[in-house]
């Protein structure tokens, strides 16, 4: 249950003064929520810079171009001539050192003779410009007498926004929403409260929305800091207490006597890297230790995972046990299953895969199996963790990909067993910084090798107004039997992102250029018209597939050797890294053009150079950060940890061990979060959104 002294924060956004059913829709668009937003997830949208309003030059001493507040007398009105509408009203006005000319469009008069009466003194607020030699103010943000002035805001935050909500409709509900703010008991620790100089969390949230200067907004400053850590503090709290489910005591042990093993290395057509050996030994050395398994591999693209992820499966079927692979989505699952079936089958193991498709008599059969003990290895997606899927002997669950998961489900398939170990799978390598954030406390093996044989590939950038001479050199290498990825940003056209060019218009301009070699994949499309893209590609019926990033992971056509990305800039370095994985994958050499619109900002043409230069993962991976923390493609998420809201990892990074090092803390001290520390802790874990653990305290 939530703590009740937190339900101030959790009434709908809708509840304040001015937030109708209009709003309510652009609040949902801005603050990323399925449903009417929260106060809390107002009050935790922080501002990105400020206007400073303290400059009160005399005119004569204005600067153009900056934000100043003048003390003027207003002079005289000029109002738009009769029928030209488009003409400006213009209020001329003066102190003692000049003029200044404050222009408004479309304005009606009797509001502005009341907003600025002749004679009358005034306070105006607003960026100056210089025009026609003139100094004025266009539209002016602030009008206000002398007690206006006194209640004028002299620094005033600025949000990101939506299209249709404008910034005083936003500011007006965050100052509406803070004094809903209800007295909250202190979580984090009276000596991390001294260490760090934290102030308390509605003092940080006042000072963030209601800045007394201009840098108490930045990140690195204690307010912005302080939420960083609480946030942090949550999910560190969280993992922990997933941790402590996850390693208790695990009784039987699952490693057997490595006959399926040597039957599957026996049946690979290429030998093993170093690195796949080291893992698949650390792995089988964990499942006869007396705690569970609680494992990250994490590798490159094409570094071979799912192979090591089977020698784990092979290892408990020794044993008698069976194993679980969960991805999060078809086309991965579909992927892995295609992957292993052979090699399993030449051990003699028997595998599985049940996804949203599988249905009927067919499911049927296959469940029956599965309770019976007969399926040694059952891949799938969410599908597995539905209530009718029972398992024998369920003794190891591998979960690929995992932030894409909730610890409900990561959890519900664990539950599935008695004591199952932990495979967390990960193609994107993740800098060390963050492994903590994402896992907490794990083992962790790394694929750092390529598996033998495989060509290094040729990355070049190409600014967009070359198109015809890319789709030139794209027809010579179908000619050659090439096969080709054309990938596109979005599905169909959007009127909210200019610039981009769609799936469906590019798999239209290359038919009618290429006729029946052109194939189409995305994600709108169904399960099964995917499957038959993707087969006919594969087959090489279609030699140029246009996708979007529904092919980022998990899908392997060796034969393809060429990727085109259009609109490479607005792609982070990780995507474009998994997206050029998909080529290189057999023994021929491999291009991959990167098309991109000019002129590139400055982040952007750090992106391309970076996935020019290398093809390392885990190097991409520490320079994506660096560059921009952790956004989203397309740029519809501010950059920051991934997962978390307020935390930047540049500027973070230090707090997280410290936040996992409380949470470990306060795991041994008080792991039923009883008291008014356990009390504080879990209005925490409410106000982050990571009281899905909350059902875990103390359990087991």
């Amino acid at each position: 249950m939530r703590p009740q002294r937190l339900n101030p924060l959790f009434v709908p956004v809708t509840s304040l003064t001015g937030v109708g059913p209009k709003q309510d829709k652009l609040f949902r668009y801005l603050l990323g929520c399925d449903d009417t937003p929260r106060l809390v997830d107002l009050l935790l949208h922080l501002p990105v810079s400020i206007i400073d309003r303290r400059a009160r030059p005399k005119i004569k001493d204005v600067q153009p171009g900056t934000v100043v507040t003048l003390e003027v007398t207003v002079d005289r009105h000029r109002p738009s001539p009769p029928g030209r509408s488009r003409a400006p009203y213009l209020v001329y006005a003066s102190d003692e050192t000049g003029d200044v000319v404050l222009t408004f469009f479309r304005a009606q008069r009797d509001y502005i003779e009341k907003l600025l009466p002749k004679g009358e003194r005034r306070y105006v607020s607003g960026t100056a410009q210089l025009f026609d030699g003139s100094l004025q103010i266009v539209h002016p943000d602030r009008i206000v007498d002398e007690a206006g002035l006194a209640k004028l805001a002299l620094i005033e935050p600025v949000y990101p926004l939506t299209e249709g909500l404008a910034l005083g409709a936003l500011r007006r509900a965050v100052g509406q929403a803070l004094q809903r703010l209800p007295e909250l008991p202190e979580w984090i620790a009276p000596e991390v409260l001294r260490r760090c100089g934290f102030p308390s969390f509605a003092e940080a949230l006042r000072h963030l929305h209601a800045p007394n200067v201009p840098d108490d907004i930045l990140p690195e400053r204690p307010y912005w800091s302080r939420l960083a850590y609480d946030e942090l503090l949550a999910g560190q709290l969280a993992l922990a207490l997933v941790r402590a489910q996850l390693r208790r005591p695990a009784g039987v042990r699952h490693a057997g006597d490595g006959h399926l093993r040597r039957a599957v290395i026996d049946a690979l057509p290429y030998a093993l890297t170093q690195s796949q050996r080291d893992a698949a030994e650390a792995i089988a050395r964990d499942l006869t230790e007396p705690l569970r398994m609680l494992r990250l591999l994490q590798g490159d693209v094409g570094s071979g995972k799912t192979v090591v992820a089977l020698l784990a499966a092979a290892a408990v079927a020794e044993a008698g046990g069976q194993s679980a692979l969960m991805a999060p989505t078809e086309i991965l699952a579909r992927q892995h299953h295609k992957t292993i079936a052979p090699l399993a089958a030449a051990a003699g193991m028997s595998v599985a895969i049940l996804t949203g498709r599988e249905k009927g008599k067919e499911r049927r059969e296959l469940l029956a199996r599965l309770a019976e003990g007969e399926i040694d290895l059952l891949v799938g997606t969410h599908a597995l963790i539905q209530d009718d899927v029972v398992f024998k002997t369920l003794a190891l669950a591998v979960v690929d990909e995992q932030h894409r998961f909730g610890v409900r489900e990561r959890l519900a398939l664990t539950s599935k067993g008695k004591a199952v170990d932990v495979l967390v799978l990960s193609a994107t390598p993740i800098p060390r910084t963050l492994v903590l954030t994402y896992f907490g406390d794990m083992d962790i093996s790394e694929l750092r090798e390529k598996p033998a044989g495989r060509q290094p590939i040729d990355t070049r950038a190409i600014p967009a107004g070359r198109l015809d001479e890319v789709m030139e050199a794209i027809g010579r290498a179908l000619d050659r039997g090439a096969r080709v990825y054309w990938i596109c940003p979005l599905v169909e056209e959007s009127d909210k992102i200019d610039n981009l060019i769609d799936a469906e218009q590019r798999f239209a301009s290359l038919t009618a250029r290429f006729g029946d070699k052109v194939g189409l994949v995305h994600g709108k499309m169904k399960g099964s018209e995917k499957d038959r893209a993707m087969a006919a590609f594969a087959a090489g019926e279609t030699t140029l597939l246009v996708a979007t990033t529904v092919v980022e992971v998990g899908v392997d056509v060796p034969a393809a050797t060429i990727m085109v990305i259009e609109n490479a800039e607005r792609f982070g370095l990780a995507q474009l890294h998994q997206l050029r994985g998909r080529i290189g994958r057999g023994t021929e050499a491999s291009t991959c053009l990167l098309l991109y619109r000019e002129p590139l900002g400055e982040m952007s043409a750090a992106r391309l150079r970076v996935i020019r230069d290398t093809t390392d993962g885990f190097r991409i991976a520490e320079e994506d950060l660096r560059l921009r923390g952790e956004g989203d493609v397309l740029g519809t998420r501010q950059s920051g940890l991934p997962g978390y809201r307020i935390a930047r990892a540049e500027v973070h990074g230090q707090l997280i061990p410290q936040a996992r090092d409380e949470a470990l803390r306060i795991l041994e001290d008080n792991p039923r979060l009883e008291g008014e520390r356990g009390e504080a802790l879990r209005c925490l874990l409410y106000l982050f959104e990571r009281d899905e653990a909350i059902p875990l305290i103390g359990a087991g």
